[in-house]
C-alpha cells in the first residue's frame, strides 16, 4: 500500500536519485533499474510514463517538489492539484522501493 504524502510537504522536500538505479530506454519506455548486490530486483523495475519520467529527471537533489511541480504544470498543461497529486504518488512509490532518498 502506498502512503500518501501530506500536502504540506510538497514544498519544502528535496530528493535525490540513489545511485544504484540504472535507467535504460527501450522502444520509447524508460524503465528504471535497481543494481543492488549480485542481480537487478527484478520486482521494483518501474516503466515511466512521461509525467513520471519528467518527474525523475527533475530529482536531482537540488530543487524543491515545488519547483519541480511547476515544471511538470509547464510541461503537461495540467491544474497544479493534479501535478500536486501525481508528484505525491510517484514519490512515495519511490521512497517506498528505496530509489530515491532526501537530500
Amino acid at each position: 500500500m502506498i502512503s500518501v504524502m501530506p500536502r504540506k510537504s510538497l514544498p519544502g522536500k528535496i530528493y535525490k536519485k540513489n545511485g544504484d538505479i540504472v535507467t535504460r530506454r527501450i522502444a520509447g519506455d524508460l524503465f528504471l533499474i535497481p543494481i543492488r548486490g549480485k542481480i537487478a530486483e527484478m520486482q521494483n523495475i518501474f516503466v515511466l510514463n512521461p509525467v513520471s519520467e519528467c518527474i525523475w529527471q527533475e530529482l536531482d537533489g537540488q530543487k524543491g517538489l515545488e519547483e519541480i511541480r511547476k515544471s511538470v504544470v509547464a510541461r503537461f498543461d495540467v491544474e497544479e492539484k493534479r501535478a500536486d497529486s501525481d508528484i505525491r504518488e510517484f514519490i512515495a512509490e519511490l521512497l517506498e522501493a528505496n530509489l530515491i532518498k532526501e537530500g
